[in-house]
């Protein structure tokens, strides 16, 4: 998959190009339905399929007091957008600047950029441009005059629930992780950068990594069991999220801290991506760290038999 930072670079793909649209922040499967119609598209006409998105996500550009917890952030997003296939991904900066861009005007752009935009995929309700002015009719008719095929996607409907970014990150929020991956059409997984943290975990013989993960959202608090990859191997592990209560160090900052079996490299700065397998207990504050060493043995040997029992 190629990336491109800028619309100028669509010039540099082979055309026709079949475009999916969006923000795409989890990429459930409302937004595959819309990115496979791209690729399905290339794959009947020729020419390059790619997907374009957007980095910042725009309410944090333009309402961040609002802007929520991201299901993926642009690392994430575009592991996620390669597995599917796709020939190009286009992550456009969003800007203030950018936002104010007449939603013709951004059309307009692809059009000129782009050998040949053969298609534009998005989901039916999808609206851009300026103020959001910009909508499916304008696209319509742009697509009838000049001259590309526009394909809007209907919601996709799981068990009488429309299928959303917001829909899913309730479910991860409430700890419903089974519900958030048939929402997903895979498991929900954190993606984060190795940072350092106090040692301690190596001290009582349990090397943990903390992960900064980029916005994205947790689950609940407490220790689950799960398996992980790090550079394409996979490995069983067992994370605690929470505010560490016992080391009371984290001032109410969530931290994300794995342990990982049979591991023993310096992984600092590099990227972990985490599947929650099971809740096995909530956080709790211990009286001594001999207490919390000897809790920690017995959740690692837990989430041990859980791995390998879904393996």
């Amino acid at each position: 998959m190629k990336l491109l930072q800028s619309v100028e670079q669509l010039s540099s793909l082979a055309g026709p190009i079949h475009l999916a649209i969006g923000v795409f922040d989890g990429i459930h499967l409302g937004h595959q339905a819309v990115i496979k119609r791209a690729i399905s598209a290339a794959d009947d006409a020729g020419g390059t399929s790619v997907v374009l998105t957007f980095h910042p996500h725009p309410v944090r550009v333009l309402r961040p007091e609002k802007a929520p917890r991201l299901l993926t952030s642009t690392q994430h997003k575009t592991l996620l957008i390669e597995h599917l296939g796709v020939g190009a991904l286009l992550i456009q900066e969003f800007s203030l600047a950018f936002s104010r861009t007449p939603p013709r005007d951004f059309v307009l752009q692809l059009l000129r950029h782009a050998k040949r935009l053969q298609t534009i995929c998005v989901g039916e309700g999808w609206s851009f441009g300026a103020n959001r002015s910009g909508s499916v009719d304008l696209l319509r008719e742009l697509s009838a005059s000049e001259g590309f095929t526009l394909d809007t996607v209907k919601p996709v409907i799981l068990e009488g629930d429309v299928v959303s970014s917001t829909r899913v990150r309730e479910s991860i929020e409430r700890g419903e992780l089974t519900q958030a991956a048939k929402f997903l059409g895979r498991p929900f997984t954190v993606l984060g950068t190795v940072t350092k943290g106090n040692l301690l975990g190596r001290q009582l013989g349990f090397p943990t990594a903390n992960l900064r993960a980029h916005n994205e959202q947790f689950p609940p608090n407490g220790v689950y069991a799960v398996k992980a990859w790090h550079k394409g191997s996979e490995y069983g592990g067992v994370v605690n999220i929470g505010v560490r209560p016992t080391l009371e160090q984290t001032k109410g900052e969530r931290i994300l801290e794995i342990h990982l079996f049979d591991f023993d490299q310096d992984i600092y700065g590099d990227e972990v991506e985490v599947s929650f397998l099971e809740y096995l207990r909530p956080e709790k504050k211990f009286d001594s760290l001999t207490q919390l060493k000897e809790q920690i043995g017995r959740d690692a040997g837990v989430a041990r038999e859980i791995y390998r029992a879904r393996r």
